[in-house]
């Protein structure tokens, strides 16, 4: 069973799939999306649903560090719920608090150029938070 992992930011998506037994996440590709135009990459991934036939998304959830729900976390509650409703899959919603970060971490120590990092950050990103999902559910 494939899992799909999103990271949700305001001009992006990162997407990760999981391997067909469900053990480990690959990076996808990085969707552009545009809040203040209502585009949102839904069709995009809908179409990454259906290539790789994926049975769940699992869509970051980027709390506060005590744990509350602001407003970056509110816009992807929101953003599953539409996903959810469009794909017709459950989507489930997973604490990514420091993914970003810790991505950027990672390739900053990997030596990765400024501009290089800013292309795939949220698609390691996305990786980091499917992985964490795939390491507790299995």
């Amino acid at each position: 069973m494939r899992i799909m992992g999103l990271d949700v930011g305001s001009k992006t998506v990162g997407v990760a799939i999981s391997d067909p037994l469900g053990w480990t996440a690959q990076g996808v590709e990085t969707i552009q999306i545009d809040e203040n135009r209502k585009q949102f990459g839904y069709d995009r991934v809908k179409e990454l649903v259906l290539e790789y036939e994926v049975e769940k998304v699992v869509v970051g959830l980027p709390k506060n560090m005590n744990n509350t729900i602001g407003p970056r976390a509110e816009s992807s509650k929101i953003y599953a719920e539409v996903l959810e409703s469009r794909i017709g899959l459950p989507v489930v919603l997973w604490d990514e608090r420091l993914t970003t970060s810790a991505a950027e971490r990672t390739l900053i120590e990997a030596d990765v150029s400024r501009k290089k990092r800013k292309e795939v950050i949220d698609k390691l990103a996305a990786v980091m938070i499917l992985q964490s999902y795939l390491d507790t559910t299995n």
